[in-house]
């Protein structure tokens, strides 16, 4: 796929290099100019699991436009000798989208999360958007027979973007596979955001997000449930950065 911006190769991926601003302005122009788009966050998470999943990678690389999400990725490309303008963490940018949303009256769908969460995400984006458009709203859970059923409520319902917290790499994979079929023009997959917005997860004070180490503040919540995410995945996933970078390093010289 072209991409219009200059992006940060991060193991093999390439991911955006855009201020908020600028990525706002290009999620609006994928929305209005692009066919059904699918937007991505890439963190240390996702790209462990797209380095060990090739379906999933390809659904990353094909991705209209890819965020950077946290301090791994940030580290990432200092190692490689680059910086993004900023960090474009879900839980922060995703409202930034739906305001982005209600502003333009493109009805929005949320999938996704536990029973009755979806719904109180919307609620609380709607206090903070009055003007938002919730098309619907559905939890995660279904059988597989039961998908062209959520397909069919989505298209009925109107919408044009489909958030889907579904956890990686489902999320992304369920989007690249049926978004087109549901009849909207951006999908964006958004992990924890509803748990978020919805008040079932607390977030970690400002200062932790400002450094980049929300993670801590995460694991310490859900220890058993992520302690194999952070503890064992960051140090994988900064190995693999400079296992590549010394690689790029011995070819050039």
């Amino acid at each position: 796929m072209q991409r219009r911006f200059t992006t940060i190769e991060v193991l093999g991926l390439p991911v955006t290099k855009l201020t908020p601003p600028q990525a706002l302005a290009e999620i609006e122009r994928i929305y209005e100019h692009e066919a059904p788009a699918v937007m991505a966050y890439a963190n240390a998470h996702t790209l462990n699991l797209a380095v060990s999943d090739p379906a999933y990678r390809q659904v990353l690389s094909r991705a209209a436009i890819v965020l950077n999400d946290g301090a791994g990725i940030a580290l990432a490309a200092r190692i490689n000798g680059e910086r993004f303008p900023a960090n474009l963490n879900g839980s922060d940018f995703n409202p930034e989208i739906l305001g982005l949303a209600a502003r333009k009256s493109w009805p929005v769908f949320f999938l996704g999360a536990g029973p009755g969460v979806a719904e109180r995400a919307a609620a609380a984006m709607r206090e903070r958007y009055p003007a938002l458009q919730v098309a619907g709203c559905r939890d995660g859970y279904w059988a597989p027979t039961e998908t062209p059923q959520v397909i069919e409520t989505i298209r009925a319902s109107g919408a044009t973007v489909v958030m889907t917290a579904m956890g990686n790499p489902l999320q992304e994979m369920w989007l690249a596979e049926y978004l087109t079929a549901t009849g909207a023009r951006l999908g964006v997959g958004v992990g924890a955001f509803f748990d978020f917005a919805a008040g079932e997860v607390a977030r970690a004070p400002a200062w932790m997000n400002r450094w980049g180490v929300e993670w801590i503040f995460r694991l310490a919540q859900e220890p058993q449930r992520l302690w194999r995410r952070y503890v064992v995945g960051n140090p994988v996933f900064l190995g693999r950065v400079l296992k590549a970078r010394l690689t790029r390093r011995g070819r050039s010289s």
